[in-house]
């Protein structure tokens, strides 16, 4: 965790989801599994937010309330999908609302399998993010274009 220079913040938003993956994200900040280990702060303000988790499918109400938490968030960013709904819609992709997975919405960074996603997985790509946001910010400090949704290896 060398690479990060300032403790990143998180802001989390549920689209339609049975809220299985907001119960584990839930976990990830009790004292059994403790994310704040990592220097990680839970944020309720997009613009504080440097990563945004998002659970759950997105449909056509919560599109714009999904594209604004993105938007008002900072520059450089990342998004990190958690669960099956989140990456491509889930259980409920064929109904008649969904558009699908948060990537259909917004630029998603590192996707996060499961339903529900363990805390352990939800753990890692909540680190995986923050290498894909320390690469992002030295682009930032370089003066280079950060291209959105870039994949973490």
């Amino acid at each position: 965790m060398a690479y990060v220079t300032k403790s990143p913040w998180v802001i989390h938003y549920d689209g339609s989801s049975c809220n299985g993956c907001d119960i584990e994200v839930l976990a990830c900040l009790t004292p059994m599994y403790d994310v704040e280990r990592f220097g990680i702060i839970n944020s309720g303000n997009p613009k504080h937010a440097d990563v945004l988790l998002i659970t759950g499918s997105v449909n056509e109400q919560n599109k714009p309330v999904v594209q604004q938490i993105y938007d008002e968030m900072l520059q450089p960013k990342v998004v990190v999908a958690i669960g099956a709904c989140a990456c491509t819609g889930g259980v409920f992709r064929e109904c008649y609302n969904i558009i699908g997975g948060a990537d259909q919405a917004i630029p998603v960074d590192v996707y996060v399998p499961g339903c529900a996603a363990r805390p352990e997985s939800i753990i890692d790509g909540v680190v995986k993010g923050l290498a894909v946001l320390a690469e992002k910010r030295e682009k930032v400090a370089k003066g280079e274009t950060v291209t959105e949704g870039e994949q973490a290896e």
